[in-house]
């Protein structure tokens, strides 16, 4: 029975619409037609609730009226939930999907100088936990992690620039406007994350990276950054949701940490940069456990050498000198179900 339950979700999936929608008034395409225009196979599973799609390098989850979902088992938000049993918004199909499992065209030049932003500082610092004559300020650890990471960079040969490398603080649009004038061919903007309410209950990295136009940033639930102008940093966005999953993939896997997925945002720091940026927020200091790990030294070793690997891994992905990957992403767990279907 719970067989041919799944078998009845699994041909419901693949009877789904056969052409594009208009939903809220926005562009749908039906996963099952995606899948099929780009070599995907494709199911159903757990009562028609998640749509999974696979090819040789490439695993995607969806999840019923969701905006959350997992590539190669690393969470990303898309800008709209999958709608009305399994159609996904045509904007978030070639804005979040695309760019991650299709190779991209190279970059122009060769990454070599890396611009990092440790966020807040001097009179700005940022998150504060615990008593005032014990208390941890966030601005004291996004440099401590930003002068451990340049010590690594510079070690694997590239060039570093830092927005701030004591205790001051720049402006924000100053921030990407330094990043922009010492030709940096990648901005990472250094943060860390607090929750207000139970301290035990949220943790885990979150990296986000350039909201594209017509779509509103995840942290908007209001969704009036939908109507947003294009920012310089529009221009890249592709590339910077590239890097901002290898950054994420890198912390998750490396660190074993809990995937808080990757996001957009629209955030001033971001917007003028004119090269691929990723805004990482390493963790909650709010956290017992990881709040004690972000103030250890070694800790924040093994975060900056992650970093470093997703760098080198996006580096690989779009060397101009190299041969373009078939994809952009590692190859994905074969499965042995035996509801799958494939799509034809």
């Amino acid at each position: 029975m719970k067989f041919f339950s799944a078998l009845l979700a699994c041909l419901a999936f693949f009877a789904g619409a056969a052409r594009a929608e208009i939903i809220n008034g926005r562009n749908y395409v039906s996963l099952v037609n995606w899948a099929r225009a780009n070599s995907f196979t494709g199911w159903s599973r757990n009562g028609g609730t998640e749509f999974v799609l696979t090819n040789k390098t490439a695993r995607l989850v969806f999840q019923k009226d969701s905006a959350d979902c997992t590539v190669n088992g690393i969470g990303l938000r898309l800008s709209f939930p999958v709608a009305k049993g399994g159609y996904i918004s045509q904007l978030d199909a070639d804005k979040a999907i695309r760019p991650l499992v299709f190779a991209q065209n190279p970059s122009p030049k060769k990454i070599t100088t890396i611009c990092l932003d440790p966020g807040h500082g001097g009179k700005d610092t940022g998150y504060r936990v615990g008593h005032f004559w014990n208390a941890h300020s966030e601005k004291t650890y996004t440099l401590a992690l930003a002068l451990e990471l340049r010590r690594q960079l510079q070690s694997a040969g590239f060039n570093v620039v830092m927005t701030r490398d004591h205790d001051s603080y720049p402006q924000l649009a100053e921030r990407a406007e330094i990043a922009n004038r010492r030709g940096a061919d990648l901005f990472l903007v250094l943060h860390f994350n607090c929750f207000t309410g139970d301290p035990s209950a949220v943790l885990g990295p979150e990296t986000y990276c350039m909201t594209p136009v017509g779509a509103a940033s995840s942290n908007d639930s209001a969704g009036a950054g939908a109507s947003s102008r294009a920012y310089p940093a529009n221009r890249v966005e592709e590339k910077s949701l590239l890097l901002a999953y290898q950054v994420q993939r890198a912390l998750v896997k490396n660190l074993g940490a809990t995937d808080r997925s990757v996001r957009r945002a629209r955030y001033e720091v971001m917007r003028l940069a004119e090269m691929p940026t990723a805004y990482i927020e390493g963790g909650y200091m709010s956290n017992p456990v990881e709040g004690k790990k972000i103030f250890d030294a070694k800790y924040r070793q093994q975060m900056a050498a992650a970093i470093v690997r997703a760098i080198v891994n996006y580096k690989k992905l779009t060397d101009p000198t190299a041969p373009p990957p078939k994809s952009n992403l590692p190859s994905a767990k074969k499965t042995t179900s035996s509801k799958v279907r494939s799509v034809k």
